[in-house]
């Protein structure tokens, strides 16, 4: 029976839906424009618009494409982290990619769909839904971590990401198939219904659901770039665009954490075996998020690259988003636990994003110029450029009146509140550990001798990306309340244990 326009209900997944016409048409456009600034700016205005549409299906909780689509308020928390980490993306592209010799207007056109990859993954309610949305976010970003080519690091960068995440595809889609061996279906809120007979039953079911729950995960922590799935991440940063490195240091942890969370929350709660009060993945994710922490942390310490250091900073900020998963695990505590996640991630996408505002200002236009030492003396050079660094290098610490603490706030209280100390205890020390790298670049800015870089890559749109980043880190850091005020409505309605 074909579905009709009611079954469809297109009217809910309209924010993804609008700009992903929106590229296809500027796609069109394009093909006219000759200063490509101006696609840029249309590209904007397409964030904007959709960032409204946004806004006005944000309390929703209906289904979309029968049923493998979802706009709830978790959706459209997460469409605003991703929106936002566009949108400043692209002002930090205008410039560097004519500094770089790159400027072309899909550029920008494949920054839009992968962004609607990310859309889509944050409500993907069926894990076909989420394969596809997946690639739509992935592919984009292979082309785009490679788009400095024939420089040699770039086109290294592309082919690292691509292998690997056509591996990471690979375990997705085969858990994806074990799972609906075990249920009989895809759909997240109907495995979760199934669940229950299947583990009832033990033996086969049981096993098959615990071998795709484990490749499922697999594939999602590659996206997210954990422990032990991270090695591909500092090579891929260092040898892309900054400013791509800097948007898929943040989209796409976004839309692979979102739907982590979707799958672990909405289906896979139950999955207890034997006499367990708790999902019996909580504790796999707990022993990841630990070595993700520690790894993370103290290899970043080595660092001289800010580039490879922002790398390794970002694989163990992934680590904290998931403690908030790890913390769902707990009966009772998905909505906490996703709540915090957004939060962390809002925080973090403002704070990261402005860090590498700061490294393209300084960037040369051969791509060269991102050691540490080449930060040396910019309180001298460059004083506001400076000042918003060390506010980001404290923010991403944890210290109060930062974004970067009120989302570590969120994350510790969930994890306390579902019984893994040990866990919060590690998140404890090692941000104390990581500390020592993001104050060495402070020490380096206005302690260390020099003059200081001209930081001749602090253009107009850098500048106002930069503002706009640290704007958001500081209003996240004094007035939390503007944001839990949007993340307190999260809520999974399904019909999960409690």
């Amino acid at each position: 029976m074909t579905p009709s326009l009611a079954d469809l209900n297109l009217g809910v997944a309209l924010p993804g839906i609008s700009l992903a016409i929106w590229a296809v048409i500027l796609l069109l456009i394009d093909l006219s424009v000759k200063r490509k600034e101006v696609t840029a700016w249309l590209a904007i205005g397409g964030i904007i618009v959709v960032f409204i549409i946004n806004l006005l299906v944000f309390n929703q909780h209906q289904e979309a494409f029968l049923g493998m689509f979802i706009a709830d308020p978790f959706s459209g928390f997460m469409n605003i982290v991703i929106l936002f980490t566009a949108g400043i993306s692209v002002l930090l592209s205008i410039d560097y990619i004519k500094r770089a010799g790159i400027e072309r207007g899909e550029f920008y056109i494949l920054l839009l769909f992968t962004t609607v990859g990310g859309m889509f993954m944050a409500s993907a309610n069926d894990l076909i839904a989420v394969f596809v949305a997946l690639e739509l976010l992935s592919i984009p970003l292979y082309v785009l971590a490679a788009f400095r080519a024939p420089n040699l690091k770039s086109e290294e960068s592309g082919m690292k990401y691509f292998i690997l995440g056509a591996f990471s595809s690979a375990f997705f889609v085969y858990g994806a198939a074990l799972i609906y061996g075990a249920t009989g279906t895809t759909n997240l809120p109907q495995i979760f219904t199934a669940i229950g007979a299947a583990v009832s039953g033990q033996g086969q079911a049981t096993l098959l659901l615990l071998l795709g729950s484990g490749l499922i995960l697999v594939g999602l922590c590659f996206k997210v770039a954990v422990v032990p799935f991270h090695m591909w991440t500092p090579d891929v940063y260092e040898g892309a665009p900054t400013p791509i490195t800097a948007f898929m240091s943040v989209a796409a942890k976004v839309g692979g954490f979102a739907a982590l969370l979707r799958i672990m929350i909405v289906a896979l709660p139950a999955l207890m075996v034997g006499h367990q009060v708790t999902a019996a993945w909580q504790n796999i994710i707990e022993i990841i998020a630990a070595a993700t922490l520690i790894l993370g942390n103290f290899v970043a310490i080595s660092q001289t690259n800010v580039k490879r250091m922002l790398a390794y900073s970002s694989i163990a900020h992934a680590g904290y988003v998931l403690m908030a998963v790890a913390a769902a695990g707990t009966p009772g505590l998905g909505d906490q636990a996703a709540r915090a996640a957004g939060i962390y991630q809002l925080a973090y996408m403002f704070t990261n994003i402005g860090a590498f505002a700061v490294a393209i200002a300084v960037e040369k236009d051969d791509g060269s110029g991102t050691k540490l030492d080449d930060f040396k003396g910019l309180s001298r050079s460059r004083p506001v450029l400076a000042a918003m660094m060390a506010f980001f290098m404290l923010s991403l610490t944890g210290i109060p009146l930062t974004g970067g603490f009120i989302g570590k706030w969120f994350v510790f209280w969930a994890t306390l509140n579902s019984g893994l100390t040990v866990l919060a205890v590690i998140g404890v020390l090692t941000s104390v550990a990581s500390a020592f790298y993001y104050i060495r670049i402070v020490v380096n800015m206005y302690l260390a001798d020099g003059d200081g870089d001209p930081a001749v890559g602090a253009t107009k749109y850098v500048t106002w990306a930069t503002y706009i980043a640290f704007a958001g880190t500081l209003i996240i850091g004094v007035l939390p309340f503007l944001v839990t005020a949007l993340s307190d409505r999260v809520s999974f309605l399904a019909a999960i244990v409690h």
